[in-house]
């Protein structure tokens, strides 16, 4: 597997205000060969909620780390449950650090952020983990790779051979995506209803294959497309970090054709090669 991720701001907005985060484990170059077990975890901040973007991040790391230690935890078991406690439980000493930082650096918080932090930060989230297959054997002409995947909310995955695409989770067709995505929230601790909202989906790659990982802006725009080939063929221009420049002036382009709506956007490509 050769794995690149791409994280891009919305226009007008900087760097460092994206609301959109990804965590993929191992932590390898985009040229390096990964054939151990692959995790990621793909969170879209909700910008009404205050501290989306920090708790975009620390959320899909958790879900990389937990999916890592246990590959359980994407098969719809109580494992998944157990994972949205611990991510839970990481928000009020983080938070706590992050006021005493505040203060320290003669900022402390204004009294309408204490009200708007009470509230708790949402983001949505995508979990994928991806496991050479046990029963490939040196021998075997094909290998092939085993995938999970969970998704609570509209951040999607999309399963293509070549450039057709195969599946396509939680999402299926451009109508489905609303205002009022389902999103994990950081002061929810009723886990068991978490995981209830959280859907489950596996499937298998062969060489050739690729998973393409992507918030709701840009999956929506794939999904709308009249021709999704050359759609895809688009995507699949950007395939290293290096192409980050060029992958934002693209995305400026759809949106200046009204074909794309102004949100962060993330991406990451998994491609499937051969022995």
């Amino acid at each position: 597997m050769y794995v690149t991720h791409l994280v891009a701001s919305k226009y007008g907005s900087t760097e460092a205000e994206c609301e959109d985060a990804v965590a993929v484990l191992p932590d390898r170059p985009h040229d390096y060969m990964v054939q151990e077990p692959l995790t990621v975890g793909v969170c879209d901040g909700a910008t009404e909620s205050a501290l989306a973007k920090d708790w975009a991040r620390l959320l899909s790391r958790s879900a990389a780390e937990r999916a890592m230690r246990l590959p359980d935890m994407l098969a719809g078991s109580t494992a998944y449950e157990e994972f949205a406690a611990t991510a839970v439980a990481q928000w009020d000493p983080w938070l706590v650090q992050y006021t005493q930082t505040r203060h320290a650096e003669g900022r402390p918080l204004k009294w309408y952020e204490h009200t708007k932090l009470e509230e708790g930060a949402y983001a949505t989230l995508l979990t994928v983990r991806i496991d050479p297959d046990s029963d490939s054997s040196p021998d075997t002409t094909e290998p092939t790779w085993r995938w999970r995947a969970a998704a609570l909310g509209d951040s999607c995955l999309f399963h293509l051979h070549g450039s057709r695409l195969v599946q396509a989770f939680p999402v299926t067709s451009v109508e489905e995506f609303g205002t009022t995505p389902d999103l994990f929230g950081s002061r929810n601790h009723d886990a068991a209803l978490l995981a209830r909202r959280t859907r489950f989906t596996e499937g298998t790659c062969r060489p050739g294959d690729r998973l393409l990982l992507m918030t709701d802006a840009l999956a929506a725009w794939l999904l709308s497309v009249p021709d999704q080939g050359d759609a895809v063929g688009q995507l699949l221009d950007f395939a290293a970090p290096d192409d980050l420049g060029d992958f934002k002036n693209w995305l400026n382009g759809l949106r200046e054709r009204r074909q794309l709506r102004n949100d962060d956007v993330a991406l990451v490509r998994i491609d499937f090669e051969g022995r």
